[in-house]
């Protein structure tokens, strides 16, 4: 994400996703008082975040993860597929790492909980507008891991876990573990969202896994030693 600079005459134009019309309240008024940062729309569900949110060109999204009737995370995956320089701030209840997982594959910038204190939250926003991660990277690793099970067998070598993948699928995998949106991994290798979307599928098959997240596990590694 390319650094912004934000002023009180260019203040980072944040949208807010939550479910509870108090916790909205709040948010809001808390960063609304801030001069550098202007709320400019907020919504209490996904289809209201997915509607409301693209119109309004927010610089931050700041997304509750669990809401009635989807997730933040599915919001976030989805806005940042029409603004690709949006950043997403996840809030949630929950210290979960699957969800914390999850947001990473989205594209989230970052991931705080419902405890922090305002002032922290003000900062969290500024940090994630600016174009920075609040995702550690010693986090992230931690998460991957864990993901693979500390019981299970090791995974095969890694030409012979990747050897039935094609080269696009392989350019496509490592795109994954970048965690680019079909569309923007489309953008990238001039494809089609569909023809991504079709690519994807054959190559979690031939990897032998069945989530997206999954075959990010195997990115990583096949990144680690081969270069694009």
């Amino acid at each position: 994400m390319t650094v912004r600079t934000f002023s009180v005459d260019h203040p980072i134009r944040v949208f807010l996703l939550d479910d509870h019309e108090v916790v909205r309240r709040g948010v809001h008024d808390l960063l609304d008082s801030e001069p550098d940062i202007e709320v400019v729309g907020e919504a209490g569900t996904s289809e209201q975040a997915l509607t409301r949110g693209p119109a309004l060109r927010p610089d931050v999204a700041l997304l509750d993860i669990r809401l009635p009737d989807s997730d933040g995370i599915t919001v976030c995956r989805e806005l940042r597929s029409k603004m690709p320089d949006l950043a997403c701030l996840m809030l949630t209840s929950f210290d979960d790492d699957d969800a914390l997982l999850d947001a990473i594959m989205a594209g989230a910038a970052g991931y705080v909980l419902k405890q922090i204190k305002g002032t922290d939250l003000v900062d969290a926003v500024r940090t994630v507008a600016a174009g920075q991660s609040l995702l550690d990277p010693a986090t992230t690793a931690r998460l991957m891991s864990a993901l693979r099970g500390p019981e299970e067998a090791p995974a095969p070598p890694r030409d012979e876990r990747l050897a039935a993948l094609t080269e696009r699928e392989r350019e496509i995998l490592a795109r994954i573990g970048e965690g680019l949106t079909n569309r923007q991994i489309g953008k990238e290798l001039y494809l089609s969202e569909k023809t991504v979307k079709n690519h994807i599928s054959r190559l979690l098959a031939k990897l032998g896994v069945e989530r997206r997240i999954q075959a990010a596990v195997i990115a990583a590694h096949f990144e680690a030693d081969q270069p694009r």
